[in-house]
Order: C-alpha cells, then sequence, then structure tokens
C-alpha cells in the first residue's frame, strides 16, 4: 500500500511552508468563549422496510438530542480550544422488529461468550458521544478526539437517527487562497447503532486530500485512503457550472473511486477465486479491485432541475463500502438512494427532478424531490446470467422559513425497490421504504 505516514508527513511541512500565503484566520481570534457557539438538534426518527420474499421487516422508532459545543480560539501565534459532541436517545415504542441502523441491540453475551436472556433485544436508552481539542495556527487547525467527518473516503453516516464518530486527528489547511489541505489518522468508528467506541473495530485509518476552487464556477478535489489491513481507497471530483441566461445553468459533474481491498477486508459481492469459508465471513482471502465512476448533468431554471446521471462499476468486487470501517455515507456519486447501485461490475442510469416550491410562491421551504435509477450488468457469484436492479424514490422536505420554528423541518422519503431474484440475498432485496425525520434545531449561544 502507499506509504500514507509520509504523505501525510509531506502535506503538514507544505502548509508550515506556505502559510504566509494569505491573511491568518489565527490573527482574527477573538477568544476562548467570544467565538464559542452550541447547539441540540432534537431528531426524532423513523425507519420501516417493507421487505419482499419471506424476509422479515425491520421498523425503527426513536427519540434523540444531539448535542454540538465548540470553543473559539483563545487569542496568539497559536489559538486552542476544545469541544463537545454526543447524542441521548431512547426508544419509541416495543420496537421488537429494530433493525436499519437505528438502535442499539444487546450483545447478549456473557464472559464465557454464551447467549443470555434479552439477547439481541433493542436498548431502551442510550447515551453516546466525546470530546476533542484543537489547535490553530495561521490558516492550518489540528483536531483531536471524536469527530463527525465529511470526507468522500472516509464519511460519517448522518442518514440515521445519530452520527457516526470517528475518534482521531485531522488537519485543515487553507494557507494557499482557494486551497483546502487535509490529513488525518483515526483509530475508532463508532457506527450509528452502536454504544461502544470502536464498535467496528478499526485498525487505523490514514486520509489525505485537496479541493480547489478555480473560479465561482469550477471546482476539483482529490481524497485518499489507507485503511491498516482493509483497502485502500482514491476519489476524484470535477465540477463545473455554465451559466445561462434568465438565471439558469447547466452543471456538469464527475466522480470516482479506485479501490483496493486487502485478501482480508471484508467484501460481500467478489467474484473470481475466494477462500472456501467466503459463504460465512465475506473474507475473500486474496486482493480484489473495484473501479466505479459517474457522470452527471444538471440543467436548474427557476424551482425547477433536472438530472441525468450514468454510473459504471468494473473490477472483480463491488464498491463494497461501510463493512471495513470506512464510513457509513463514503459513497459521493449521484445515483445513490436505498440502492447506491454499486454491484460487481454494474451500470446505472438515473433522471432527477426537483421542484422548489417556495421559488412558485406556493410554500417557501417546501421542496418536492423524485427519481428513478435502473442498473444492470451485475454479476452475482456462481450465477450465470447477470442481474438488475430498479428504485424510484420520492422525497418531500419542509423547512420551517420564521418564527419560533424557524430552521424546523420535516423529511419524508419513500423508495421502492425491486431486483432480479439472482440478486435478492446477495444485497437488499426488494423493499419498500419510509423514512420519516423531524429536526428541530435550537442554538444555545
Amino acid at each position: 500500500m502507499l506509504n500514507a505516514q509520509k504523505l501525510t508527513l509531506a502535506v503538514l511541512i507544505s502548509a508550515a511552508i506556505i502559510s504566509s500565503a494569505q491573511a491568518s484566520e489565527q490573527s482574527e481570534a477573538k477568544g476562548f468563549v467570544e467565538d464559542a457557539n452550541g447547539s441540540i438538534l432534537f431528531r426524532t426518527g423513523y425507519i420501516s422496510r417493507d421487505k419482499k420474499n419471506g424476509v422479515d421487516d425491520t421498523s425503527s422508532f426513536a427519540q434523540t438530542a444531539i448535542v454540538n459545543i465548540d470553543s473559539g480560539f483563545t487569542p496568539g501565534i497559536v489559538g486552542f480550544g476544545v469541544g463537545v459532541v454526543g447524542d441521548g436517545s431512547f426508544k419509541i415504542g416495543a420496537n421488537k422488529n429494530a433493525g436499519n441502523n437505528m438502535i442499539p441491540r444487546e450483545t447478549g453475551l456473557n464472559d464465557d461468550g454464551v447467549p443470555t436472556k434479552g439477547a439481541g433485544d433493542s436498548y431502551d436508552h442510550w447515551a453516546r458521544g466525546g470530546a476533542n481539542v484543537k489547535a490553530r495556527f495561521s490558516n492550518t487547525t489540528v483536531r483531536y478526539g471524536t469527530q463527525v467527518l465529511d470526507l468522500p473516503v472516509l464519511a460519517s453516516n448522518t442518514a440515521r437517527l445519530v452520527p457516526e464518530y470517528f475518534t482521531g486527528t485531522l488537519l485543515t489547511s487553507h494557507e494557499i487562497k482557494n486551497l483546502e489541505v487535509i490529513a488525518g489518522k483515526f483509530t475508532k468508528d463508532q457506527y450509528s447503532d452502536q454504544v461502544n467506541t470502536d464498535g467496528r473495530h478499526l485498525d487505523r485509518a490514514i486520509v489525505w486530500g485537496a479541493k480547489y476552487k478555480f473560479d465561482d464556477n469550477l471546482n476539483a478535489s482529490y481524497y485518499g485512503l489507507d485503511s491498516k489491513n482493509a483497502l485502500e481507497r482514491h476519489y476524484v471530483n470535477v465540477n463545473y457550472k455554465q451559466p445561462l441566461a434568465n438565471d439558469s445553468s447547466l452543471t456538469y459533474d464527475f466522480s470516482g473511486y479506485h479501490t483496493k481491498f486487502d485478501a482480508n477486508a471484508n467484501t460481500y459481492s467478489a467474484t473470481g477465486a475466494v477462500a472456501p469459508d467466503y459463504g460465512k465471513t465475506g473474507i475473500a482471502g486474496e486482493e480484489k479491485s473495484n473501479n466505479i465512476w459517474a457522470i452527471s448533468g444538471t440543467y436548474a431554471t427557476g424551482p425547477h432541475s433536472v438530472m441525468l446521471a450514468y454510473q459504471q462499476n468494473s473490477g472483480n468486487v463491488g464498491y463494497d463500502y461501510g463493512g471495513n470501517a470506512d464510513g457509513g455515507q463514503s459513497i459521493y456519486l449521484p445515483n445513490s438512494y436505498l440502492s447506491d447501485f454499486i454491484g460487481n461490475d454494474e451500470k446505472s442510469a438515473q433522471i432527477q427532478y426537483n421542484v422548489d416550491f417556495g421559488k412558485l410562491g406556493v410554500l417557501p421551504g417546501l421542496n418536492w424531490t423524485t427519481a428513478f435509477v435502473y442498473g444492470w450488468d451485475i454479476k452475482v457469484r456462481n450465477v450465470t446470467d447477470s442481474a438488475q436492479e430498479r428504485e424510484f424514490f420520492n422525497q418531500v422536505k419542509y423547512t420551517v422559513q420564521s418564527g419560533f420554528a424557524k430552521d424546523a423541518s420535516l423529511r419524508i422519503r419513500n423508495s421502492y425497490y425491486r431486483a432480479s431474484d439472482s440478486y435478492q440475498g446477495a444485497y437488499i432485496g426488494d423493499t419498500n421504504e419510509w423514512r420519516l425525520f423531524l429536526d428541530i434545531p435550537v442554538k444555545l449561544f
């Protein structure tokens, strides 16, 4: 694998060398308390998956309060600060068929590894979180501790009741105008439905990358991930917005991943030679690789936008993300809804329509998105014919625009998903899904 430690060191040295390239953020620090901010997000979340073909349904309903407190930086050449992130939750109802990565379950094992009474039962209430410390020199910030990540190669899942937390160090530098450089190392991964701070058993993940804004219309980025004993991943993106007459625009976007899985990585869609017990362990026993890329075009005019997208996989495994402590949301590609259309050798095409009712003068804050995605040529292990899948997606979201409930939002989402018989056990399986999320943000200071 790439010697990521050396690359990370090079990024740090480069940031220090160019630290005088533009005005310093740290020189404008107002103080530890003066620049502090804190908020609580009260979220009620419900996800129901109506499974077909004899598969058990799953349904989760719960309430949480997500806390985010971040101090400012102390004045001086080097500023210091602290932060806290966490959540406290409880389930609503019995949740006997809980799942969907929403509610933690009792492990139900004694010291001898024998299941005990209550094994598999969902928690009634639970709390998670942690603290972090930060330092800033010039326009470069280093943060260590519990964090929610938003990196294409290591992105925390925020699409459930509570976010996924990573523990480690992240450097973010803005020493050159319009350029952001990041480098980091993480050693723990706590998924959304886990109380164990390292429930995903992350060994060591090193990340690096940069994004550059050429002008108001053109952006490009590259990110890399080296996760010990799991995988090496690279991501690229180019986005260009072409302004048109009458406040319209065309946006072109290209993005892609290259992933090399280690022999002992967890994969579920490998083809070719695999270990004899692969069906039970998901470990192929030899290196596998995947390339996935997508291109999209979006036409926007007034309250309307229409997107067309094409996505394609190649290699001897699908884009199997999330199972190797590599982030439950590390899929910065357009054809991603309930299904991500990431099967082995799969091609997929999408049409999406979005309307902002506020711009129509009907109800400010109301948006509707609908999309249809069709995937084909999916290779399934031990199956001769290729498989297909399709999803019809709809989401309505309303955000309060003013008054005491300003910024509160209600999101209702539905997916109708169907796939070939040969793809039922290998992936999601035929499902009708509903998601309802009520978010009420409260600013503390």
